[in-house]
């Protein structure tokens, strides 16, 4: 075989200029780029160091022939005609893999068939033995990649992956690839720090994969050093010695490196199921004197060891999965540069992410960004000097305004306790914490907080006289932001309309951005405590969806009641503001009286009705997710008897149904679809049936409240022939919805 021989080399999108400077760095020579690939010639101890060495790449593929090719025949021809008992022995066993179309293969899986057929017959004995396919692991990988009517057919010398370095066991829910992450490292300059005795921090680590790969960049840790199966191990073409040799050298490497005093590198992560898996993994890379892991929110890490280190922020903010997950991401980003500029002055920052936009929103500006792909996902690098002058913060301060915050700083730190010693046991005063200005609103975001504080001084009056501790405060006063904001004591819960197609997405987003930086400042309160979704036309039970799985409930206190409301997991929160006036109408009307509550969602009205003094209270509805909340806002009170929770469609129920009730009470939605109900029910359709079939149940001198949201809505002219119907629309709409006058129709209901 030859001595020199052509390699290709393969990697994730956008990693190829770094791939190239790295082969050539390593012996490749004449070296070329393709898309997601990096090709050269190089002697077969520039092919082994490759494999070792290389940090970016996917595969070490030897090219073994090219032919022509203008159909199946010619492939099967091509292959065929290899020397594969140069390669590997008749019983022997392979994987191929196919990429490419054209010359009449569209199918891989056939062109990947004809390939293997092609070795097998050329290997088969007198005797039948024949190589076997095993594509878990093989002794031989083939590649055979079409390219414009020219057959590229390899072996891969990597066997797996060569991200996969094996200390990756455990991993998070969206995990960053070996090889990703050293390039987002190699780009953010870590060699460079390191070799300067840098620190590194990542504040959101996950299972620790950028705090392994700058491991091992520091300390000269060829990255697939502890592989045991390559690709080349049952190859017939393969060296031992002078494998064993490039082995030894990368072996002495390390413990060189390790040898050395471990540089400061500290891993910060909030979930706390992920801190075991992340130790783990550098317990298995042979680092765990190199790196720390520890549980901690964005908002709190240190990452100086002390004031005069320096060094590297790295991290990968997740992307959010689900319409509305970006929007509720802003504030990550905006605790990580408030960070930034707190704890890590003079440090450099790498920021990796999938929402550009949001890195926008940190409060200091990027003096280089760079493109990548994580899978199918276009990315950015964001490149960040975390110096004063590249903050983007409020109005500007004079120079003597900022020497006397700088002193009254320094007396600080000066009258702190000490609560560290240097190695010869004298003490280590504090270093005076950075002077930090907030991020500045945008024009639009500061004119959005201002609409917020006047609602809020205004509506808090009303609320504070009332004793209403949950109320909406803004609604879409201004159409350019176009939200729902409500106050449920001191969480705020944030609902975006979603933007007409007519709105330009980009515009939009922006817009939200606007508003959510301005509503912990505009509401004073705790960015935590803000819950953002996004709100777009529903149908049947989609409103009624889980939306997340958080299972976090809030107590709330209305009209002397205790309710659980749940912020996070659903559209609606358990607690529908709007009908605030009427459950008080309720709990004023209830006493003695038998109350029904149809469509009862959880049962809110009937602990309104209970509180009231009712005789009992019966709540109907299909869900029993919301009946088992309904029993939980009941005990909460310590409603228990008396209030029967039934399970059921509401029509057939009423159908079936033989009891009379004083009170009655329905909010049906517009439509519902559910698999336990026959049909679809339709309120404007079906109103008539609804309302005579509960009307039917009413006892002599009751009332029944009709409300519903649809805000087309008519009522059926034959109602008012056969029932006393007066609507009561504007009696049940308190100050806090006064703008939005159609959020909800009502009307009372009673016998001729």
């Amino acid at each position: 075989m030859s001595d020199r021989y052509e390699l290709f080399l393969t990697c994730p999108k956008g990693l190829e200029g770094l791939l190239i400077e790295e082969a050539v760095g390593l012996g490749l020579e004449q070296a070329r780029e393709h898309t997601s690939a990096v090709r050269g010639m190089a002697d077969m101890e520039t092919a082994y160091r490759l494999c070792l060495w290389s940090r970016l790449a996917n595969r070490v593929l030897l090219v073994l022939k090219r032919f022509p090719m203008k159909d199946a025949e010619d492939l099967y021809h091509g292959v065929l005609d290899v020397d594969w008992q140069d390669h590997m022995l008749a019983d022997g066993t392979l994987a191929v893999e196919f990429s490419g179309h054209g010359s009449g293969i569209d199918n891989t899986h056939f062109g990947a068939l004809k390939v293997k057929d092609a070795i097998v017959d050329k290997l088969r004995t007198p005797t039948g033995e024949r190589p076997s396919v095993d594509k878990l692991n093989p002794d031989l990988r083939i590649h055979l990649r079409l390219d414009r009517g020219e057959a590229i057919l390899s072996l891969d010398l990597s066997g797996h992956s060569l991200h996969q370095r094996g200390y990756r066991l455990q991993q998070g829910a969206a995990p960053l690839k070996e090889n990703l992450a050293a390039a987002i490292l190699i780009r953010a300059g870590w060699p460079r720090i390191a070799a300067q005795g840098g620190a590194l921090a990542d504040p959101m680590c996950g299972v620790g994969t950028f705090l392994v790969e700058a491991a091992m960049i520091a300390a000269d840790i060829a990255p697939n050093l502890k592989r045991e199966q390559w690709g080349f191990t049952a190859w017939l073409g393969h060296v031992p010695a002078l494998w064993r040799k490039l082995h030894d050298e990368a072996l002495a490497r390390a413990q060189a490196g390790l040898a050395k005093p471990p540089l400061w590198i500290r891993g910060y992560e909030a979930d706390p199921r992920l801190i075991q898996p992340g130790r783990n993994n550098v317990e298995r890379a042979g680092l765990s004197d190199w790196i720390k892991i520890y549980q901690g929110e964005v908002g709190t890490f240190e990452p100086r060891p002390d004031q005069n280190q320096k060094g590297l922020v790295i991290c990968n903010p997740p992307y959010g999965e689900r319409l509305g997950d970006e929007a509720s991401l802003l504030y990550l980003y905006q605790n990580l540069g408030e960070r930034l500029r707190q704890a890590c002055l003079n440090w450099e920052a790498a920021v990796f992410t999938g929402a550009p936009d949001l890195g926008k929103r940190m409060g200091i500006r990027s003096h280089k960004q760079y493109s990548f792909w994580n899978g199918a996902l276009p990315c950015k690098l964001l490149l960040i000097k975390v110096l004063p002058d590249q903050f983007v913060t409020g109005e500007r301060r004079t120079a003597e305004q900022r020497q006397v915050e700088r002193e009254q700083a320094q007396a600080a730190a000066d009258e702190a306790p000490v609560r560290q010693f240097n190695k010869n046991g004298n003490p280590i005063k504090p270093a005076p914490a950075p002077v930090v200005e907030q991020a500045r609103l945008s024009e639009g975001g500061q004119m959005f907080a201002n609409r917020l504080q006047k609602n809020l001084k205004q509506l808090g009056k009303w609320a504070k006289r009332e004793g209403v501790e949950c109320y909406r405060v803004y609604d879409a006063d201004m159409p350019e932001y176009s939200l729902a904001i409500d106050l449920y004591q001191d969480w705020v819960h944030v609902q975006e309309y979603a933007a007409p197609k007519s709105v330009d997405p980009e515009k939009a987003q922006a817009r939200l951005f606007d508003a959510l930086a301005a509503i912990p400042q505009a509401l004073n309160v705790d960015k935590s405590r803000v819950v953002i979704k996004r709100r777009e036309r529903q149908s049947g039970t989609k409103q009624y969806e889980r939306q997340s799985a958080q299972g976090q409930f809030t107590e709330v206190r209305e009209g002397g009641v205790k309710l659980l409301v749940n912020l996070t997991d659903y559209l609606d929160t358990g607690l529908f503001l709007d009908h605030r006036p009427m459950r008080m109408r309720i709990q004023q009307e209830a006493a003695g009286k038998r109350f029904l509550n149809l469509f009862c969602y959880t049962a809110t009205a009937s602990v309104h009705a209970a509180k009231g003094g009712a005789r009992s209270t019966t709540s109907v509805d299909l869900s029993k997710t919301y009946l088992d909340w309904a029993r939980r806002n009941f005990s909460l009170n310590g409603f228990s008897d008396k209030n029967r929770l039934e399970q059921g469609d509401v029509m057939a129920w009423l159908e079936s149904c033989r009891d009379e009730f004083d009170l009655i009470f329905i909010d049906p939605p517009t439509f519902s679809n559910s698999k336990r109900m026959e049909g679809v029910f339709d309120v404007q359709r079906d109103q008539v049936q609804l309302l005579d079939l509960a009307m039917a149940r009413l006892a002599p001198g009751g009332v029944l409240y009709f409300s519903n949201n649809f805000r087309k809505f008519q009522l059926d002219e034959n109602l008012a022939t056969r029932y006393q119907v007066e609507e009561i629309t504007a009696k049940t709409i308190d100050p806090d919805f006064a703008r939005n006058s159609k959020i909800h129709r009502a009307w009372k209901v009673t016998a001729r």
